[in-house]
């Protein structure tokens, strides 16, 4: 597999399962944020104990959540986009609904 010139090698986690893409639209305290959805909610995020000291999340951020089975308007935060990965994943048309 030989590299164009210029671009560099991103390695980027797909969304699977019942896993989605979201943007973070606000932080709410209290380890909360408010991900706007690509499937059209507003859901409020909880950022894990384990992320939430080794990651920091921010207002504009693309990250993937697992919506609650019992609860669709929460959902827990399980990962986030670096810049070099967010403009890979426009490139390749994952963020098609990103507004």
């Amino acid at each position: 597999m030989n590299q164009e010139e210029g671009e560099e090698i991103v390695r980027v986690r797909i969304p699977k399962g019942k896993e989605m893409l979201g943007i973070v639209d606000g932080m709410l305290g209290a380890n909360r944020v408010s991900v706007r959805c690509l499937d059209g909610k507003t859901r409020l995020g909880r950022i894990p104990g384990k992320m939430k000291k080794r990651i920091w999340i921010r207002n504009g951020d693309v990250i993937i959540i697992v919506p609650w089975d019992f609860q669709d308007g929460k959902a827990d935060v399980i990962w986030r986009y670096t810049s070099p990965q967010v403009d890979w994943l426009e490139r390749r048309g994952y963020l098609k609904g990103k507004t």
